[in-house]
């Protein structure tokens, strides 16, 4: 029996409801009620066969009732309604239908009756009847009652298409607007976790990354709380250890699985540390190869997969590989330019700040000070002996020299005080913080103490010495500029000083 969407009850086209006729027949009295309930209600298949259980029963011996979704992406059918128990060959008694012509009968299987559900030229569902008195169910009865399920199964379809276009588009907007401000692979990772989460409304999303070797760098997961130490576990592990890894990336596809505990996974992998029982795995191809693995799932139940969840998962298969490979290009981008600034204010032999970057802190410590009345020491620091030991021992062990030295340096000032190499054997010393003329002389003495002490170059012992001078803010100057000259003076005059064997410090003069 074919359904054409041509026939419809007379209800339905006046759009009024139809009053159950006089003769009190189950058939009829079903007809004009459904009419009535599609009139009036915003209709479901369960409804529909909630409605139609009790007169069937009476009409034709009903036990149960199946009705089951085509999925058009598969070809598969799915129960979404049913009234009593449902029976071990239902679903190969409604696939039976589908042997037959689009137009045929009904088909009947005993005591089960298929009928498919046709609007215009396109199957959307079968109607499974169980009953004990089939042949008493007339033509007339069963075609508009199976034209109802299907009008209600395609608007379903409909209504369920606008909510997954709605909500995918949703979620790949929010997922890019978080991915595209990530600067780092670890952020975009996160993003795609908790975006994948949400766009399948799963109980637990998950991520993890690989290098280029294949190895995990990176696992993060939002839904489920595990232990940060059990998933960091992973790290640095091969990526092909997984099952579910071989699959997804080798085949370049995403993998559903319903029941997990049917699928092949890794003893103490993501998805057992998870305890997801159901799962995909959509594997991130980019042009370089897979970059990662996106894992989604629930672990309180099974979950039957559909060819919508399958279209979306391999939206973010390419989606996802996009917002980590540009993360990545913003990390590479910003790790250049920090690069770039640090060489452009360090001294590269040393690893030390270099004038540009001292002119720079100064002049701010400067201000500053000016601002809250407090105090800034700059100190210029010119090595002792460092000509013998380059001229004897050659430029590679000054270098040496040089490094210990800034090493010695460092060691010297507090941790917010600035050490900076000017170039060749001269050193400057930043103090902020309010420093006073006591803390001030007491580093320039332990800096002269600490370079007297021999160093180890090559396995000799090296003597040098150093001269200090400084200049205090505002007592001895009142500019960066002004400072640097006083400590310049201080520094000689230091190297002067026939009394300082090995080096001294000296305090610049007092502004008059």
């Amino acid at each position: 029996m074919s359904v054409s969407s041509g026939i419809r009850p007379l209800g339905a086209v006046l759009g009024v409801s139809e009053p159950a006729p006089a003769s009190g027949d189950p058939q009829d009295t079903l007809l004009a009620e459904l009419v009535a309930f599609m009139i009036r209600a915003t209709p479901s298949a369960q409804h529909m066969l909630t409605v139609a259980e009790q007169h069937l029963r009476e009409a034709c011996g009903l036990s149960a009732a199946t009705v089951f979704e085509l999925d058009s992406e598969t070809g598969l059918l799915n129960p979404i309604a049913r009234v009593g128990d449902a029976g071990a060959r239902d679903l190969m008694t409604a696939g039976k239908v589908f042997r037959q012509a689009a137009g045929a009968a009904p088909l009947i299987d005993g005591t089960r009756m298929a009928i498919r559900l046709r609007i215009g030229a396109q199957t959307v569902g079968v109607l499974l009847l169980t009953a004990t008195d089939l042949s008493n169910l007339r033509p007339a009865t069963l075609a508009p009652l199976a034209l109802h399920f299907a009008t209600t199964l395609q608007a379903l379809a409909a209504e369920k298409q606008r909510q997954f276009v709605t909500h995918v588009a949703t979620t790949i907007r929010r997922l890019f607007e978080d991915g595209m401000a990530a600067t780092t692979v670890e952020a975009a990772g996160r993003a795609l976790a908790s975006a994948a989460a949400a766009g399948f409304r799963t109980e637990v999303g998950a991520v993890f990354l690989v290098d280029p070797q294949g190895l995990i760098g990176y696992v993060h997961s939002v839904g489920l709380p595990v232990d940060d130490e059990a998933l960091a576990a992973l790290a640095g592990k091969p990526a092909d250890l997984s099952p579910v890894w071989r699959a997804a990336a080798g085949g370049g596809k995403p993998v559903l699985a319903a029941d997990a505990s049917q699928a092949q996974v890794m003893k103490g992998g993501l998805v057992e540390l998870l305890g997801l029982r159901s799962f995909i795995a959509i594997p991130m191809m980019s042009a370089q190869g897979t970059v990662g693995l996106i894992l989604c799932g629930d672990a309180s139940a099974t979950r039957e997969w559909t060819s919508r969840d399958r279209l979306f998962a391999e939206q973010l298969s390419v989606e996802g590989a996009v917002i980590v490979d540009s993360a990545g290009m913003r990390q590479a981008a910003q790790a250049h330019v920090a690069e770039l600034s640090h060489q452009a204010y360090h001294d590269s032999l040393t690893g030390l700040p270099n004038r540009s970057f001292l002119l720079d802190r100064a002049s701010s410590a400067v201000r500053e000070a000016a601002g809250d009345e407090s105090r800034v020491a700059l100190m210029l620091l010119d090595l002792d002996g460092f000509k013998q030991v380059n001229d004897t021992a050659g430029h590679q062990a000054g270098d040496a020299l040089l490094q210990q030295v800034s090493n010695r340096l460092q060691g010297v000032v507090r941790g917010h005080d600035v050490v900076a190499r000017l170039g060749g054997d001269e050193f400057a010393i930043l103090l902020t913080r309010d420093p006073d003329d006591q803390v001030a002389n007491g580093v320039a003495t332990r800096i002269c103490e600490r370079l007297r002490e021999p160093f180890v170059i090559d396995g000799d012992l090296v003597h040098i010495g150093g001269s200090v001078g400084y200049a205090m803010f505002p007592e001895d100057a009142t500019t960066y500029e002004a400072l640097m000259r006083q400590a310049d003076e201080a520094m000689y005059e230091a190297k002067r000083d026939l009394k300082h064997a090995g080096g001294g410090s000296r305090r610049a003069h007092k502004a008059a």
